[in-house]
């Protein structure tokens, strides 16, 4: 027979047994359907009884293997335990004849426990398609991947093929469990050590299944044909009417009597019996769509948008988002300093209303901010920087904005003002009333050499308002190493050296601040800073009673979550490409999840406190000594704060062009060797080239939302992490771990958002910013092509949630009879 009429007598068959299965379930009989073809099918329909059953079969093609037993004795008592609503019944066969008699049709799910090779005939796997079709649930373990080679259904029902170059021995490693809230998953640890045999996959299947745990490679010796940081080990999905779950461990007897892996199947087997819902949709691709929501600028104006620049939701819905103050390419700018419109721009606040799909131009303030001025008259990063939301916003109409207003700039000196401001919106007309400014905060800014201006803002659950400042130092002078040279200034003002800023206990840039702001426009310090302003070491006067966190070079953007007062924060590092013997680390962008207020090291130490080297007066091109990561001192002569400092903290995330998280052995000292020959990168999913972090939210799930477009749970407490970049750079939804989190220690899982947040000329190319709406769905700020303009791909776009309900619905569980 060839393949061709071996596939259509198998899809005929599959047909006449659905139609019979389908007719019974219906009342009704096709004339062509004899009784025995249609009993076979007849599955358990809720409330399913106190009879609830699953097979278990083990046929192979050739030796049946030591685990088989195992398993079925695993599999027994399993189905033993529990409440008794979700026990269930396990019969046993090795015969295939079951997939076309009447006794199919009495069980609730079928395992294939092992067993590689063709064991079906076309009826029998055209059985177990119609079962499937007909609501049934399957559970493949481990060499089930390798049945029914010819079958591109079968392979669809697995979801992905075993390669040849699998290794054969068992070896411990570490499962990554990244789903806290499916029930094969929710209980296990983070990171599962265990032994096993582990697969290599001909196809990777990430985005086409669910998957909810993976194994890490670094943790064990994958061999040739490995699948890198991304390598699925069990996942899920509703397949062909039914529902499939799939895991390649179980490979050894001993795994069959631990605990974990038992609680394991467990889980998956409550979903495939319709004992329990589970969602299996959450990270397939194709459950989610990505609209562009505003349109390209009419010519000449800003209608739709800005440079974007940032964005809030209010909890009605509507996104107000940001121009930082580059006009389109027709727009003027003036570079000279002598003409008082020098680098004058306008920092616009636009309303997109979701519920009319217009967008109104709130308003604008006018900013320093257009291009010109800074580092060889081309660059300007300051401007219209952050907006939030007041926490009573939809009662007052308040808005906050962090930006540097052109009123302010003295061309002289060229050093400007830059402040946070509290607005007033009319919440009828989307207008923002620029003479209600109440000015809370204010501190100076060089301007004469571009960059580093950050913007950041958000709220804790206690009215705290969290403002994300820049280190105001030059990229340039120190080889893009440690912006510690602290030779150049303009009359008197260092720009370059973030010892002046970001090291200094007594300025208010390179830094995250934390103040309380009050209804009369002025603001409070709450308690726990990590200076009160009012220090006695070292003669008083040197600290600022604002400062929660020091030590940051460029963070654009920062996230409170609310649930848990963590704050999340990234920052850019500095230009060098590759590490330096003489002066450290090359560059390193940075994620921190901060849980107390604490130096973060720029511009002493990055990354796992990984020093830089010193340099100083008389010849800054000279090194010095290496800093002491955990005993800090500040003896830049443009310092006016403390010499000694906190010590540094630990960062959660950081990556070079080489890869994610980089280490190198270290002396006896503590030094890093920073040879590029040695380095051992601890994020495999990480990499970066030209990179520029924009930290994301963490997403909170919302059981009591009616919404039909909200993340599903399953993003629940995962921290999103990207960078303004879409090639090797992150975008990615992270796991952290409870126990080290603040404490330096790394995530422990990692979740691609590259095909559901999407990458592209016509994707998201230029990630600006992203946030969650109170329904659930996520806003992001495409940049657009171009840089300190706005151009036809600056957009507003809407991320949504397409899958549905997770599954079975309540109506379709098998319930045990009362």
């Amino acid at each position: 027979m060839t393949v061709g009429r071996l596939r259509k007598r198998r899809a005929g068959v599959a047909a006449l047994l659905f139609g019979a299965l389908t007719a019974t379930l219906l009342g009704g009989s096709p004339a062509s359907a004899r009784p025995e073809d249609r009993a076979p099918l007849t599955l358990p329909s809720p409330p399913g009884g106190d009879n609830v059953r699953v097979l278990v079969f083990h046929g192979s093609a050739g030796d049946e293997p030591a685990t088989v037993n195992a398993g079925i004795e695993a599999i027994e008592k399993i189905g033993d335990q529990g409440p008794a609503a979700t026990r269930f019944t396990v019969d046993a066969t090795a015969d295939a004849s079951v997939f076309t008699k009447p006794k199919l049709g009495k069980y609730n799910a079928v395992v294939f426990l092992t067993g590689s090779g063709d064991v079906l005939d076309p009826e029998q796997e055209a059985g177990l398609e119609a079962y499937m079709k007909a609501g049934g649930g399957f559970l493949g373990i481990h060499d089930a991947a390798r049945n029914e080679p010819y079958s591109d259904w079968y392979s669809g029902l697995i979801g992905a093929r075993p390669a040849a170059t699998s290794p054969g021995t068992a070896q411990r490693a570490v499962v990554e469990v990244g789903d806290r809230v499916h029930p094969a998953t929710k209980e296990l640890p983070l990171e599962w050590k265990r032994t096993d045999t582990w697969f290599n996959w001909k196809d990777n299947p990430s985005g086409t299944v669910h998957t909810v745990a993976r194994v890490r490679e670094s943790s064990y010796q994958p061999g040739t044909g490995a699948n890198g940081w991304d390598h699925p080990i069990s996942w899920c999905r509703d397949y062909d009417g039914g529902r499939s779950f799939y895991t390649g461990m179980g490979g050894t007897v001993a795994t069959f009597q631990e605990t974990d892996f038992r609680a394991h199947l467990r889980g998956a087997l409550l979903w495939t019996t319709r004992l329990s819902s589970a969602d299996c949709k959450a990270t397939i691709n194709a459950n989610y769509k990505a609209e562009r929501v505003t349109k390209p600028n009419q010519p000449g104006q800003s209608d739709q948008i800005g440079e974007p620049h940032g964005l809030v939701v209010a909890k009605d819905g509507r996104v107000l988002y940001i121009g930082r103050g580059g006009g389109d390419n027709s727009a003027p700018v003036v570079t000279d300093w002598n003409d008082p419109e020098i680098g004058k721009g306008q920092g616009q606040i636009h309303v997109y209303d979701p519920a009319t799909g217009k967008v109104t131009l709130a308003g604008a303030v006018t900013v320093f901010g257009n291009k010109g001025g800074g580092d060889e008259l081309i660059k300007n990063e300051e401007g219209l920087l952050g907006i939030e939301l007041d926490p009573g916003f939809l009662d007052n109409g308040w808005v906050y904005l962090h930006y540097t207003p052109h009123s302010r700039i003295n061309r002289d000196t060229q050093m400007a003002e830059r402040r946070v401001s509290r607005f007033t919106m009319d919440l009828k007309t989307n207008k923002l009333d620029l003479g209600s400014e109440k000015v809370l905060l204010s501190w100076p800014v060089q301007i004469h050499s571009c960059c580093h201006a950050g913007g950041g803002m958000s709220w804790d659950s206690k009215g705290n308002l969290y403002i994300a400042t820049g280190d105001n130092n030059s990229s340039q002078f120190s080889d893009g190493y440690s912006g510690n040279n602290p030779q150049p200034n303009y009359k008197g003002v260092s720009f370059s050296d973030a010892r002046r800023t970001a090291g200094n206990t007594n300025n208010l840039n390179g830094k995250i601040l934390r103040i309380h702001p009050e209804d009369d426009g002025t603001y409070t310090l709450p308690e726990g800073n990590l200076f009160t302003g009012k220090e006695p070491d070292e003669g008083g006067g040197k600290t600022r009673g604002e400062i929660y966190v020091m030590g940051v070079r460029n963070p654009a953007r920062i996230f409170v979550d609310q649930k848990t007062d963590i704050l999340y924060a990234g920052w850019v590092g500095p230009d060098a490409g590759e590490p330096s013997t003489t002066w450290g680390p090359a560059k390193y962008d940075t994620f921190a999840a901060i849980t107390k207020p604490g130096n973060h090291g720029w511009p002493y130490c990055m990354g796992n406190k990984q020093p830089y080297r010193d340099r100083n007066l008389p010849d800054p091109s000279k090194p010095l000594g290496w800093y002491d990561c955990d005993h800090p001192k500040n003896e830049s002569p443009n310092n006016n704060g403390l010499v000694n400092l906190p010590p540094i903290t630990g960062n959660t995330i950081w990556y070079s062009p080489q890869g994610g998280a980089p280490d190198y052995p270290r002396d006896a000292n503590g030094i890093p060797s920073y040879k590029a020959s040695e380095a051992k990168f601890l994020l495999p999913w990480l990499k970066g080239g030209g990179q520029a972090t924009m930290n994301g939210p963490v997403y909170r799930y919302d059981a009591d939302s009616d919404s039909t477009t909200k993340w599903p749970a399953y993003w629940d407490g995962k921290w999103f992490v990207g960078d303004f970049y879409d090639a090797d750079q992150p975008r990615h939804a992270v796991v952290t771990d409870p126990k080290t989190v603040g404490k330096g220690g790394l995530p422990v899982h990692a979740e691609t958002l590259k095909k559901i947040i999407p990458v592209g000329a016509d994707g998201i190319r230029n990630l600006m910013d992203w946030k969650f709406a109170p329904d659930g769905s996520l806003y992001v700020l495409d940049y657009g092509r171009g840089f300190f303009t706005s151009d036809s791909k600056s957009a507003l776009w809407h991320i949504t949630y397409t899958g549905g309900e997770p599954t079975p619905l309540a109506k379709d569980l098998a319930r045990k009879a009362e």
